[in-house]
């Protein structure tokens, strides 16, 4: 193992120095940061481009520009910006949190999403969801991010910032998406007719009471979960959990789950005083305290298989906290709402935050995600359609093969065969991909940054670009390409753990 990631890193290095070496010589050779003076008017235009000359080292070679900029960065200096003086190093420390932060949510998103649908749409091979969803897929994947990131702000933030000015939906709205909701669960539960039908009169009536609900109290004007909705939303993800992990015929790990959100549920005023003086720090403990509590009350109902119980509690009642601290903040809504830096638009088109808003840690957080909103929903629809067609693709080729018909025929249950059997070889393609994504993505999404003026990576290389900042992009090149070099090592330990045939010390 020492000896391959030994060989491994030796060999990313050299292929990341030469890398830096291509970048720098073509930004050499392809800007000219002189070009502004040699056409000005000013009678010492001789002497500012002397002035700059010397500063910039461009008497020098840049073969022998690159290796003094190696030789800096090798001390620890990554150099500043020649025209506003600041440190590349402050910069990428303001830059790599805002990406983060609009990265990690989109790419948890657009994985999960993309695994889900794409399970259910290889597990209904040429039905009509399956059909729906690639579809949907290929329309997804082939759409510019521009073009969805200005349709979102269009429809999703400015059209959604109007509606609220009157929250009513007509009745024909409400029985469309009531009649496309029911078609979408009875096309995921499949079965026989009467199944399909069953489901499809259930959800459409499900559907269309909640969108009245909605529309005749005004819940989007000041909207909350309540105990009724925490106690609901907290039930379905218990059964969904367990009929994952356990099956719904595993009566004590669903009683685990369900007694875990009972849990929760009670705690909901009790918290409220502990919500008073909230941080990160704080909410991150609590969903500590929440996984360590499932797992209690997994352990204590017990069973033949503790494990079970406790990890089906354990990620109830982490899921049940996550309601809860939602319902928390949909209080602080209508107050946000109508706070005159917001003036009842609160879906943001630009921006991280809003200028000269205060407010206590409700109020932030709340600002935070109506400002990250659209440039995750944009980056997941772009990312998700790649990951559902390699899913689905992926899936299938295991649901096919020998070992599967052989548990099929040992008479293991259809949902034992597909989590316990298809679904970890089906992830090995995955393992491939998504860390590779995943740190060409933390280089900035540079459209969709641009056009929500959001000020991360993407953002720090387009100006340095502009400006012809040497040391600005070099900076990001090098970030991103050690992630890369990261994230290719990652690949190959995570495939060998996902595969026991592949030996990384061969």
């Amino acid at each position: 193992m020492l000896t391959f990631l030994a060989r491994r890193i030796l060999s990313s290095l050299l292929v990341l120095l030469g890398a830096t070496f291509i970048v720098f010589m073509l930004f050499s050779y392809a800007v000219d940061p002189l070009e502004d003076l040699r056409f000005s008017p000013a009678p010492n235009a001789a002497q500012l481009i002397a002035e700059r000359t010397a500063l910039l080292n461009l008497d020098v070679p840049p073969v022998i520009r690159y290796f003094m900029w190696l030789g800096n960065v090798l001390t620890g200096d990554l150099g500043s910006s020649w025209q506003t003086g600041q440190s590349v190093t402050s910069m990428l420390g303001s830059a790599i949190p805002s990406t983060v932060t609009l990265v990690a949510g989109s790419i948890v998103l657009a994985i999960g999403l993309g695994i889900l649908i794409g399970m259910v749409a290889a597990l209904r091979q040429y039905t009509r969801f399956d059909y729906a969803v690639t579809f949907v897929s290929f329309v997804l994947f082939s759409l510019p991010s521009f073009w969805v990131a200005v349709l979102l702000k269009l429809w999703g933030a400015i059209g959604f910032n109007d509606f609220l000015a009157d929250p009513s939906i007509a009745w024909y709205m409400i029985a469309i998406i009531s009649v496309i909701g029911g078609a979408l669960l009875s096309a995921i539960i499949g079965g026989a007719r009467r199944t399909r039908w069953v489901s499809f009169a259930a959800a459409t009536v499900a559907t269309a009471a909640m969108l009245l609900f909605v529309s005749e109290t005004d819940w989007l004007l000041d909207p909350s979960l309540g105990v009724v909705g925490i106690a609901l939303l907290g039930g379905g993800l218990a059964f969904a959990v367990v009929a994952l992990t356990a099956g719904l015929g595993n009566k004590r790990a669903l009683y685990s789950a369900l007694t875990a959100v009972a849990v929760g549920v009670a705690l909901k005023f009790p918290l409220q005083f502990v919500f008073v003086n909230a941080s990160w720090p704080l909410i991150l403990g609590l969903a500590v305290a929440a996984a360590a509590v499932g797992c209690l009350i997994g352990w204590l109902f017990g069973g033949e298989d503790r494990a079970v119980s406790m990890r089906a509690a354990a990620i109830t009642a982490v899921g049940t906290g996550a309601f809860l601290f939602v319902d928390r903040v949909m209080q602080v809504w209508y107050a946000y709402n109508r706070a005159s830096q917001i003036n009842h638009r609160p879906i943001s088109t630009i921006g991280s935050q809003t200028p000269g808003l205060r407010g206590d840690f409700w109020i932030i957080t709340l600002d935070q995600f109506t400002h990250i909103l659209l440039p995750v929903i944009t980056l997941v629809l772009i990312s998700f359609a790649g990951y559902t067609r390699y899913t689905r693709a992926s899936m299938l080729e295991v649901m096919n093969q020998d070992y599967i018909r052989t548990a099929r025929a040992k008479g293991l249950s259809e949902r034992v065969v597909t989590v316990r059997h298809a679904f970890r070889n089906a992830l090995i393609p995955l393992a491939t991909i998504v860390p590779l994504d995943v740190a060409a993505m933390f280089g900035g999404a540079i459209i969709t940054e641009t056009i929500f003026g959001w000020s991360g990576m993407g953002a720090m290389f387009i100006t340095g670009l502009r400006r012809m900042d040497a040391d600005v992009v070099m900076g990001h090149f090098l970030v991103v390409g050690s992630l890369l070099i990261v994230a290719s090592i990652l690949v190959d330990l995570v495939y060998a753990a996902l595969d026991p045939r592949i030996r990384v010390n061969a």
